[in-house]
């Protein structure tokens, strides 16, 4: 069975514009808790995308940059929808990044992270913990949990 991004990404987006002051970006990241702002056109396309890690470079620049079009990535990594959620982790594992935007013909319709990841990873374990399967039916754990991920030598 394969698990779409559209089920677990983010929808309600965050965004900024490229004429918009990098400060606000910083607010935004504070204000709401996330890392990652994305910066779209007047049509919702994504043009790039503002990581915290960007912002905090900006602060200890000499150089003050004052709009998101000065320090947004312009080459940012994307998937569509109806990728999987695998290829799409592999991918942010690959890059070693915290986000992939979604887009769909370049218009930006949501947001996959690492903190979605994580939360499925949270749920998937509660489910194995609250299975009706334990050691005193002959169930080893950890076997199964090898099994579910696929890799005999996972653990």
């Amino acid at each position: 069975m394969m698990i779409n991004l559209n089920e677990i990404m983010t929808r309600n987006l965050i965004t900024l514009g490229p004429g918009d002051p990098v400060s606000r970006a910083g607010e935004l990241m504070q204000e709401h808790r996330i890392r990652h702002v994305p910066i779209v056109g007047e049509k919702n396309e994504l043009l790039g995308l503002i990581t915290q890690r960007d912002i905090l470079a900006a602060a200890s620049s000499s150089e003050k940059s004052g709009l998101a079009s000065d320090i947004m990535r312009e080459q940012v990594h994307t998937v569509s929808e109806d990728s999987d959620m695998r290829g799409a982790a592999l991918t942010m594992q690959k890059y070693k990044i915290g986000c992939l935007p979604v887009v769909n013909e370049n218009k930006l319709v949501g947001i996959v992270t690492d903190s979605d990841y994580v939360s499925l990873a949270i749920n998937l374990l509660e489910q194995l913990e609250m299975s009706d399967m334990d050691e005193s039916d002959g169930f080893d754990e950890m076997d199964d949990f090898d099994d579910l991920l696929g890799d005999d030598d996972a653990l």
